[in-house]
């Protein structure tokens, strides 16, 4: 799955470009594909802050009940964070609560910004992320683990893909 490594490299790389995250090394960074390159084109200014504002804690530590970079992130926690830092939103606190925020959308209409929800502890909307694009999405995983761009087509996402919810609407153009 060479595509996928070389999307999250892509996001990396524009956190890179807007300053979010300094531990990388420029010479570690591959060339992006030109097809990755123009997605960060079709962002309206919303949806690139998201993008923007969750890349830059890539590599960020989870903690449970962890709601700032400081102390570190759970999954709500951080969508929470990314939106009130990128656009202004307050969200609920708990991805359940999140999981009625804003309007559903079907996994076939999914944009750029949207949360997405998994059951991961046995019950819908337990895990959360936001969707980064071409079937990628942010979040933070579990303990133990840092914030990551995992893709949400493998089994083990697409099996507890619970729903989605759109908050900041006109994010990616339909293509």
């Amino acid at each position: 799955m060479i595509y996928g490594k070389y999307l999250i490299m892509f996001f990396f790389s524009l956190a890179c470009v807007f300053g979010g995250v300094s531990r990388i090394a420029a010479e570690e960074i591959p060339e992006v594909p030109d097809e990755l390159a123009l997605l960060l084109e079709r962002y309206t200014d919303k949806s690139g802050e998201l993008i923007r504002a969750s890349i830059k804690h890539v590599n960020t530590d989870y903690r449970y009940g962890g709601a700032s970079p400081e102390e570190g992130f759970d999954c709500s926690g951080f969508v929470q964070w990314v939106f009130k830092e990128a656009v202004g939103k307050e969200l609920p606190r708990t991805a359940k609560a999140q999981s009625k925020f804003g309007r559903a959308v079907r996994r076939n209409e999914l944009e750029p910004g949207d949360l997405i929800f998994f059951n991961t502890l046995r019950r819908a909307f337990s895990h959360v992320g936001i969707y980064v694009g071409k079937g990628h999405f942010i979040h933070s995983p579990r303990t133990g683990a840092k914030i990551r761009v995992d893709d949400m087509r493998g089994k083990y996402w697409s099996q507890r893909f619970s729903g989605a919810r759109r908050v900041v609407e006109n994010t990616l153009p339909r293509s």
